[in-house]
């Protein structure tokens, strides 16, 4: 097996198998946690996003969708297909598991309706949606 340094910028140790050696490969698997933990839909409800109500009531909102997001009309299956709180969880827990509080949404139209939504600090920079940051005169 041909020996090969680490990816790691002045790391003069030699790897076999990866791109890392065993000091580094540690806090690279550690960045990237953290760089998952902090995504843009990062939610602290992770534990109740696997349970079977909400699998049992995602199914629900598709069969009375007919798998079409509610935004476009797109037919939307497998990791395409999102399903967002009308009011959020954080709002009112109560309508955690409301069918009529579940919209069915494509990948494409939930950033769009979430951005729509907030009215706090948007989660994704505005100029990703067309609309000029605060302070900013258009050109």
């Amino acid at each position: 097996m041909a020996l090969k340094y680490c990816a790691v910028d002045g790391c003069s140790n030699l790897v076999e198998h990866g791109k890392y050696c065993a000091e580094h490969a540690a806090s690279q698997r550690y960045k990237r946690r953290q760089r998952k933990r902090h995504d843009v839909y990062h939610s602290d409800n992770t534990g109740f996003y696997h349970s079977q109500a909400w699998i049992d009531l995602t199914k629900l909102v598709d069969i009375r969708e007919h798998n079409c997001c509610q935004r476009c009309g797109r037919y939307v299956w497998g990791r395409h297909k999102h399903h967002h709180h009308v009011v959020p969880i954080a709002d009112d827990s109560s309508l955690a598991l409301e069918p009529n509080n579940i919209m069915l949404l494509c990948d494409k139209c939930h950033p769009i309706v979430e951005h729509e939504q907030d009215d706090a600090q948007p989660k994704i920079y505005p100029g990703y949606f067309g609309v000029n940051p605060p302070g900013r005169n258009e050109k």
